[in-house]
């Protein structure tokens, strides 16, 4: 497409309410780089796992291995100890994560303390992936002071049962994002699209329940079926389906920044997915495929490099 190309209804809706930055970003989460791009420090944003590869769900999509490229907190140290470790070499921020419980949330709250901590004497950005928030979390979230927290909404009970194992409704993700919203915590929602076994289910319905919050960004990731677990021999979910839901998203929440996020398929896929992405107005993209940041200009777009999670939308300024 030329740069004399008429502007999609979603591209001109962002370009009228953000300007013509296009963000990139390239997070520690693995070592990336392509012709366009190569990031300078590849340990400045590192994924942190508080309970190392375990996780009592067993997701059919993931399997732990989502799990097994972050850094695990070594035996005999904690939280800050691991920070104050991997700042020594360089490390900026830290995304706090890990496996989840039988009940849908990650075991953050023995780790709020040190969290502070790593916020106000190492001055390292906290984000966490919370899974589902309890009103005590909640609380001790807001205590630690973390820049952010991400976790993924679905909108089908399906798709909760048989791709989570979790035994929850829908309801419980809304009070999750009810829960942040009234503690004032930067909510940073994460849409899977395909997530049930590669078709569309519960998208939209997530989307409708964000909507109704004061949501900081919005990251879109699509499902890339893996090795070793029970979807890892379905094809992705179909592109078509998959650009519908950016423009969707785009009109959706015109005046949120919405960004295609890390967890994506390879490829021929991915780079017409960030094509797409660009063409609908989206705001950023982790690890751009190979031409992406030059097209983003053809659009007549400026490309933004920010080496940090694409979550960390208000850091940019």
């Amino acid at each position: 497409m030329s740069a004399l190309a008429t502007d999609s209804p979603g591209l001109t809706l962002r370009k009228e309410r953000f300007g013509t930055a296009m963000e990139f970003y390239a997070p520690g989460l693995k070592r990336w780089q392509t012709a366009e791009w190569q990031p300078e420090k590849h340990n400045r944003f590192l994924p942190v796992s508080v309970t190392g590869t375990a996780c009592a769900l067993q997701c059919d999509h993931c399997k732990t291995h989502v799990l097994e490229g972050m850094v695990t907190i070594e035996k005999d140290t904690d939280l800050f100890a691991t920070a104050q470790r991997l700042q020594a070499s360089g490390t900026e921020g830290l995304l706090v994560s890990g496996g989840s419980t039988r009940t849908g949330g990650v075991p953050l709250l023995p780790h709020v303390d040190a969290m502070r901590r790593v916020r106000e004497e190492l001055g390292m950005r906290v984000i966490v992936h919370s899974g589902v928030v309890s009103p005590q979390l909640a609380e001790g979230l807001v205590a630690a002071r973390v820049d952010g927290v991400m976790l993924d909404i679905m909108g089908a009970e399906e798709t909760i049962r048989e791709v989570y194992h979790l035994d929850l409704s829908v309801d419980d993700f809304d009070k999750s994002l009810s829960l942040l919203a009234e503690h004032g915590l930067r909510i940073i929602p994460h849409i899977v699209l395909g997530l049930h076994y590669a078709r569309f289910l519960g998208e939209w319905k997530a989307l409708e329940m964000i909507q109704r919050y004061p949501v900081s960004t919005l990251i879109l990731v699509v499902l890339t079926p893996l090795v070793g677990t029970p979807m890892a021999h379905l094809k992705p979910p179909p592109l078509e389906d998959v650009v519908e839901f950016f423009a969707t998203a785009r009109q959706a929440m015109p005046d949120t920044k919405v960004n295609l996020g890390c967890g994506r398929p390879m490829g021929a896929m991915k780079q017409a997915m960030d094509r797409a992405a660009i063409d609908n107005g989206l705001n950023g993209i982790a690890y751009p495929a190979d031409g992406a940041i030059a097209y983003a200009r053809e659009r007549g777009l400026e490309p933004a490099f920010y080496e940090y999670c694409c979550s960390l939308t208000w850091a940019n300024a």
